[in-house]
């Protein structure tokens, strides 16, 4: 492997937990494709023209005003550089380590020891050593003030770590909503290919565009130049089971051995498990009308939309795999029901302007059992229920996805990524940017997270 393509490979394995242009991504499998043995094909390159010509016109008019990347949580740094100045056992430490959760809880147990505090015991009236007790410990030669100073820092250090967990764990859900399992592909198992590699980055740009405000729908990620770079793979080269991690259709399953689809269909499941508890806390926190689903004021209508498409997209994957693994009989006996997105309520008025209403699949969900009382068992919720309840509202269970897999994927044209702020589309991305800094929309009730109902 040359080193210029390793480079690209390196670039598109990063785009995977990212939010590239899918324009900007085919550039880099133009130009990672034209470098490998046989190069492209007729067909691919027209498919990948439509989308490379347009990044060139974003280059020349300058740049997108949108971030490239998901929302990290705040590291914390900080907290460390200042934990170094205070505690001898504590050491300088790189910038990166204050965003590992495992590094800043070493930290935060080593000085806690230094001043004997012990780890998750942070009660500043019930927990700190008095006069006696720190003599006692042998830190009679600290003074009560930097004592305290100490304590306090750790306190707000133990705070911060369980902010960065949540915060990463609502980032990796994101993704996964967005994406699949296409974050945490490894390195080697994403370039064994090249072809492999182009698909799989190509459709994960796709997969992971904003929301747009639109009672239309939202872009589908498999479009035309997906589906020539996936039909241009080669069968006995290509990695099918990276390409199952986010497009898992019986097209591509029935190219996974077993062993490996069971794997899937474990790391699906826990997944499952994983966003069911944390739709389990939101709901909890917020009063939600289960037949309407329109936000209402105060509620947290993002993580609840964002943990949405997560069940929505490993359920949808874990039911294909059951099915590629003929052991529907299990939908049978535990199928949970799809989760419906949080809606703003002037989105759900310019429906009804429009002629539409509630999403069909609302009424459905209002009346099934909520899936994680299903999952632990609490409820039963089998394959005939959801049936008779989505006849009975005029929905039909396979088509809208209730009790069987997707069975056929259609591309759609290519389209060119919009340039939004807070999900308006604008025309230039230099406007995009002066309208954002401006706080144009702020006051207004729109909820970019809250208007892909479709």
């Amino acid at each position: 492997m040359s080193s210029t393509t390793e480079q690209l490979l390196r670039e598109l394995h990063a785009s995977l937990g990212q939010r590239k242009r899918p324009e900007d991504v085919a550039q880099l499998i133009n130009d990672l494709l034209d470098a490998t043995p046989g190069g492209l094909d007729r067909k691919t390159r027209r498919a990948l023209d439509k989308a490379t010509r347009n990044s060139l016109r974003r280059l020349w008019h300058g740049y997108t005003s949108m971030l490239e990347d998901f929302a990290r949580p705040v590291g914390a740094q900080r907290q460390l550089a200042r934990a170094a100045q205070l505690f001898d056992t504590v050491s300088a430490l790189p910038a990166e380590a204050g965003d590992d959760p495992a590094r800043v809880e070493a930290v935060i147990r080593a000085a806690g020891e230094e001043i004997r505090k012990e780890y998750g015991r942070s009660d500043f009236l019930a927990d700190r050593l008095n006069r006696d007790e720190r003599a006692g410990a042998g830190l009679g030669d600290i003074s009560k003030r930097q004592y305290n100073k100490r304590f306090r820092l750790l306190r707000r250090m133990e705070a911060k770590l369980a902010r960065i967990l949540v915060e990463q764990r609502k980032r990796q859900i994101t993704m996964i909503g967005k994406s699949g399992l296409a974050s945490r592909l490894p390195y080697e198992e994403f370039a064994a290919d090249p072809g492999t590699a182009a698909f799989v980055a190509y459709l994960t740009a796709r997969a992971n565009l904003r929301a747009e405000f639109t009672v239309q729908g939202q872009q589908r990620a498999y479009d035309e130049v997906a589906d020539a770079l996936f039909r241009r793979l080669d069968p006995a080269a290509a990695n099918w089971f990276a390409i199952a991690q986010v497009h898992p259709t019986a097209e591509v399953l029935k190219q996974v051995d077993d062993e490996r689809r069971g794997l899937l269909l474990g790391r699906w499941y826990r997944i499952l498990l994983d966003v069911a508890e944390q739709m389990e806390t939101l709901w909890r926190k917020q009063s939600v009308d289960r037949t309407t689903m329109i936000v209402e004021r105060g509620q947290d209508s993002t993580s609840w939309n964002q943990a949405a498409r997560a069940w929505t997209t490993a359920r949808a994957n874990w039911f294909a795999l059951l099915e590629a693994m003929g052991a529907q009989s299990i939908l049978e006996r535990l199928c949970p029901g799809k989760v419906v997105l949080l809606v703003a309520a002037d989105v759900a008025a310019w429906h009804r302007q429009s002629g539409g209403g509630l999403h069909p699949d609302t009424d459905v969900w209002a009346e099934l059992p909520l899936p994680w009382h299903v999952l632990r068992g609490e409820t039963e919720c089998p394959q005939w229920l959801v049936e008779q309840v989505c006849r009975r509202h005029g929905v039909d269970p396979e088509r809208r996805g209730w009790t069987r897999a997707r069975r056929v994927v259609h591309a759609v044209p290519f389209r060119a990524t919009p340039e939004l702020v807070h999900g308006v589309s604008v025309a230039d991305p230099m406007l995009a940017s002066l309208l954002r800094s401006a706080g144009v929309f702020s006051g207004r009730p729109l909820r970019p997270a809250a208007t892909d109902i479709r």
